[in-house]
């Protein structure tokens, strides 16, 4: 049976623990110096410039090339807006990047490297073995607010090839660094929307807008996708996303906001980023039909998930802003 005790409830603890988020994989802060300063597998990531690979192309290189721009300009290959209606898999404007920063090697922004070393995993939300593509294209369905990519398609080839390209070339590193996101303290109270607003205000709408908008790469034209994603409205990621989770959107925070924030040197509190992930998640978003059977096990289901059923007799809003202890 669902327990509130702490032992039966791992993320009632003040202390939130690493967890796979995600994409949530890193090799170390050594492997990390090292893949910014060359270039990983057959092609170099940090300078693409060529187009995207024909459909005769699929040697390693190009395959890696294609992933690399799936995941940093996602809008304007699998967009909603792409002239060929058959290649529109994403549902929103986001790009894979605009969350798994610096193209996925960015440490405690639920980086890329050495991903493929995690799954198969067990998956509480599908309460099943889940594989690297299944996880694909679970952002996919919830962050992209979109469909799923064919598990044979050169699309979804691409992207493992570019795990693989940044996880030191498929080699295993023991013990990684940066799994995830930052692990953060809860506050023994519920989050302050209030207090949330007014930091979202002082320190978010440089880049996000007081609307939370964001701002695209080309003014007027949402087709090449956002400099700055939007955090709520219509083309921001759905209820069912991870981010829509005010532990994991806080721990996100945390880490990496403002933009430019490394986790070494953070500029929030742990309780400043709950209150703004809970500001932010109180917004309007896409809905995702179906969530309600997510987490067929209720048991398992994070406390934090913001919506029913729950195992428990607490109220949704109890579940999506705490107290989370």
């Amino acid at each position: 049976m669902y327990s509130r005790s702490k032992q039966r409830h791992p993320l009632r603890l003040k202390t939130i623990l690493p967890a796979a988020v995600i994409f949530a994989s890193v090799t170390g802060l050594v492997f990390y110096e090292h893949l910014n300063s060359k270039s990983s597998g057959d092609i170099n990531t940090q300078n693409v410039s060529a187009g995207v690979p024909s459909r005769g192309k699929k040697s390693r290189a190009h395959l890696v090339h294609y992933g690399y721009l799936l995941l940093t300009q996602t809008a304007s290959l699998i967009g909603p807006d792409v002239p060929d209606t058959a290649m529109r898999f994403a549902g929103n404007h986001l790009a894979c990047t605009n969350c798994h920063l610096d193209a996925g090697r960015k440490m405690f922004s639920a980086p890329f490297i050495d991903v493929l070393h995690r799954y198969p995993k067990f998956m509480n939300r599908a309460d099943t073995i889940v594989s690297i593509d299944g996880r694909i294209n679970g952002c996919m369905r919830r962050s992209m607010n979109g469909r799923p990519l064919p598990v044979n398609s050169m699309e979804m080839k691409a992207i493992v090839a570019y795990f693989q390209s940044v996880s030191n070339d498929g080699k295993q590193v023991k013990n990684p660094k940066g799994t995830g996101f930052l692990p953060i303290s809860l506050p023994d109270r519920a989050a302050n929307l209030k207090h949330g607003k007014s930091l979202f205000l002082a320190k978010c709408i440089r880049c996000h807008g007081r609307n939370g908008a964001g701002r695209l790469n080309s003014p007027g034209d949402s087709s090449k996708g956002y400099l700055y994603p939007p955090l709520w409205g219509h083309d921001s990621f759905n209820q069912g996303a991870g981010m829509h989770r005010v532990i994991t959107a806080a721990r996100f925070i945390k880490g990496n906001m403002p933009y430019g924030t490394v986790y070494t040197h953070p500029e929030l509190t742990d309780a400043q980023a709950y209150d703004v992930a809970a500001y932010i998640n109180d917004q309007p978003r896409p809905d995702l039909p179906g969530k309600e059977h997510d987490y067929p096990d209720l048991s398992k289901k994070p406390i934090d998930c913001p919506y029913p059923p729950y195992a428990d007799t607490l109220s949704q809003r109890h579940h999506q802003f705490g107290p989370n202890i």
